[in-house]
């Protein structure tokens, strides 16, 4: 890779830029960034962020049909170019992931970090051109209830391929890690998703576009995918009697299919629910200040950013209680029995009738704020990198 000029980027002195020679990293197996919807896709935004701050020369590789621009663009010092992807969903990530590991051969950097199991296949392509490949394993996607059987096989094998023959393996959740270094008897670093804790907050009048007055709604942040189970949400609200409170649901679908027709239909036959679309940046910030709860009914995590974000804001939350929320450690009146709609129902109007007190808010966002900084996360990191650099 031909060397560039050390520079000390923003946040670093000339000297400690210096000390570490600029190392050039290429992000493959997402959407794209910015503001694209995912929690792989913010994963990756955020960490890009932090480690073109320290000094390395970040490059992501998105897909285009997320991607507003044609060509590369440098964002907040990131480097984003668009490669082109099928529109279907079984085959978008995988191909683009292939036709993505020719790219960075072609840039050579010294590492490719790719993201997820599914894309990871490709670790084994990636490994005989030369590169030095590190993934993170963000959740079992083979448990997501829209893959069938040949898939699920094919995100297995990801698996195995991301675990088994990268140089440098990573986990957001404690769980997935350990049992991934127990099942491939490989080291698998735990690094946990992080979070923006809030400080100031922009008016972008989204509260009166929909409708919505001040911690009078209950909120979901989310992709239209089963996993994420919106229907039960919709369904609990009904029943939980608290016709002044609204549900908004924020986010969208990247394919339309019969789940997210469902979720539209469900939605358009309870009175009070509310579909923003997907949102980001500041409307989505100030949906989150305002909300008076937030609800995670997902039966599928890695790590949850969205509930940690809720957290960050200081709100209510109650969330199923699948192992990756767990891990979170959250107070027992916090979870609910996955699918069990009459639970969330009692959870939700408990949670509605029993405000958190303004220093109970406080505390949980110092909590978040010191234990998932995404300069806490860039540091995690950037262990593995030198490690694997170190070799």
């Amino acid at each position: 890779m031909t060397s560039l000029p050390i520079e000390a980027p923003p946040g670093q002195s000339a000297v400690a830029a210096k000390h570490e020679p600029r190392r050039h990293i290429v992000f493959l197996g997402l959407r794209g960034i910015p503001n694209v919807q995912g929690g792989v896709e913010k994963h990756v935004e955020m960490l890009a962020g932090e480690l073109t701050a320290c000094g390395w020369d970040v490059e992501v590789i998105g897909r285009s049909r997320y991607l507003p621009h044609a060509g590369t663009k440098t964002w907040n010092g990131i480097r984003v170019l668009p490669l082109w992807s099928p529109r279907k969903m079984a085959l978008e990530a995988i191909v683009h992931t292939f036709l993505g590991v020719w790219v960075a051969a072609w840039r050579r950097p010294d590492i490719l970090h790719i993201h997820a199991i599914g894309p990871a296949l490709l670790v084994p392509l990636a490994r005989l051109l030369g590169l030095k490949v590190v993934v993170t394993h963000h959740g079992y996607d083979y448990d997501r209830q829209k893959w069938g059987g040949f898939a699920r096989r094919m995100l297995k094998l990801g698996e195995y391929c991301g675990m088994r023959l990268s140089h440098g393996r990573i986990a957001v959740s404690n769980e997935v890690a350990r049992t991934m270094s127990s099942r491939y008897d490989a080291p698998v670093a735990f690094v946990p998703n992080g979070v923006t804790v809030p400080h100031n907050r922009t008016e972008t009048g989204i509260l009166g576009e929909f409708g919505l007055r001040p911690k009078r709604y209950v909120l979901l942040a989310a992709r239209f995918v089963p996993e994420k189970r919106q229907t039960d949400l919709i369904k609990a609200f009904a029943a939980c009697g608290h016709a002044d409170f609204q549900l908004v649901l924020a986010g969208g679908a990247e394919f339309e299919t019969p789940y997210s027709a469902e979720v539209r239909a469900l939605a358009g036959s309870v009175p009070g629910v509310v579909l923003t679309g997907f949102q980001t940046g500041d409307r989505l910030a100030e949906l989150f200040a305002n909300a008076a709860l937030f609800v995670l009914p997902s039966s599928h995590e890695g790590m949850p950013i969205a509930l940690l974000e809720a957290m960050a804001y200081g709100l209510p939350v109650l969330a199923s209680d699948i192992v990756a929320n767990k891990e979170l450690g959250l107070p027992a009146a916090d979870y609910f029995p996955l699918g069990d709609i009459d639970a969330l129902a009692r959870g939700m109007a408990s949670k509605l009738e029993n405000p958190p007190s303004d220093e109970a808010s406080h505390e949980q966002r110092l909590h978040v704020e010191q234990a998932y900084s995404w300069p806490s996360v860039a540091e995690k990191t950037l262990q593995v990198y030198r490690s694997l650099l170190a070799r």
